[in-house]
C-alpha cells in the first residue's frame, strides 16, 4: 500500500503542485488548507508523515504541531516555513516537528526530504525478530529500547517525537564516544542539511529537558566544546 500523507498548505498553487508531485512519487496524498482542518484530520493517527506549512489560517503551523503532539500523535513532521524566519524555524522543531524546509522550494527537494524522513522512520521502527527479552540500552537511569520503540527515566516512560528517540538511540549506542553535529546530521537525519547545525543543537537541548536532572548541568548528554555531544552513564563514567 502507499504510504499517506497530509499535504497543509493555504496557497492552492502550491497545495496542487505537491499533491501532484508527491502522488507521481508514489504517494497517498491527502490535502488541507487551513490550521483547524489540519489538526482535525491529523490527528486521527492514519498518516505516515505531515507537510505542515508554517503560516496558516484559524490556526498556524506552530499550533498545529503542538496540538499533535500533546494529543500524542508522533507523526512526522516535515515544516515549511519562509526563509527568513530562523526564531520560527527552532521554534517549530522545539514543539516536535522533525525537520524544515524554507521557501522557495523545488517539488523535487521536498520528495526527496519525505523520502529521506519517512526511510529514517521506517528504519527505526522496523521490528526485530523474536528474542526472550527486548534489546536495552541502558545509560545510569535511562533505559532505551529501540525495537519497542520505548524510552523510560527512572522507570517512568518517556514521551519522545520520533527524531528525538532516534537521536537518542544513536547517542546510547555511541556511548562514550564524540559525535560532531555533522556526524549526527548525516546518522539521524540521514542526508545532508546544507551545514545546519543548529537542527541539532535544538533537538539536544530539547532531549536534554527529557531526560536531565537539571538542564544548566547535564550529566548525560555532554557538550564538547568545539566538537559536538557525547553521551555518559554519571554513574559509572568520568
Amino acid at each position: 500500500m502507499p504510504q499517506k500523507l497530509l499535504i497543509v498548505d493555504d496557497e492552492e498553487s502550491i497545495l496542487t503542485l505537491l499533491q501532484f508531485n508527491l502522488e507521481q512519487g508514489g504517494f497517498d496524498v491527502t490535502t488541507a488548507i487551513d490550521g483547524e482542518e489540519a489538526l482535525d484530520k491529523a490527528g486521527t493517527g492514519e498518516f505516515d508523515l505531515i507537510v505542515l506549512d508554517l503560516m496558516l489560517p484559524k490556526m498556524d503551523g506552530l499550533e498545529v504541531c503542538k496540538g499533535l503532539r500533546q494529543q500524542k500523535v508522533m507523526t512526522p513532521i516535515l515544516m515549511l516555513t519562509a526563509k527568513d524566519d530562523e526564531f520560527d524555524k527552532v521554534l517549530g522543531l522545539e514543539l516536535g516537528a522533525d525537520d524544515y524546509l524554507t521557501k522557495p522550494f523545488s517539488p523535487r527537494e521536498v520528495t526527496a526530504r519525505v523520502k529521506a524522513i519517512l526511510r529514517r522512520s521506517a528504519q527505526t521502527r522496523q521490528e526485530a525478530p523474536a528474542a526472550p527479552e527486548p534489546q536495552k540500552l541502558t545509560i545510569g537511569d535511562v533505559d532505551v529500547y529501540p525495537e519497542n520503540y520505548e524510552a523510560f527515566v527512572k522507570k517512568e516512560p518517556l514521551e519522545l517525537t520520533p527524531k528525538e528517540f532516534e537521536l537518542l538511540v544513536y547517542l546510547a549506542t555511541n556511548k562514550g564516544r564524540v559525535m560532531t553535529r555533522d556526524q549526527l546530521l548525516n546518522s539521524v537525519w540521514n542526508y545532508d542539511f546544507i551545514g545546519d547545525t543548529r537542527i541539532v543543537d535544538v533537538h539536544i537541548s530539547h532531549l536534554r529537558e527529557k531526560i536531565e536532572p537539571t538542564t544548566k548541568k547535564p550529566v548525560y548528554i555532554k557538550t564538547v566544546r568545539g566538537l559536538g555531544y557525547k553521551m555518559e552513564d554519571p554513574y559509572k563514567d568520568e
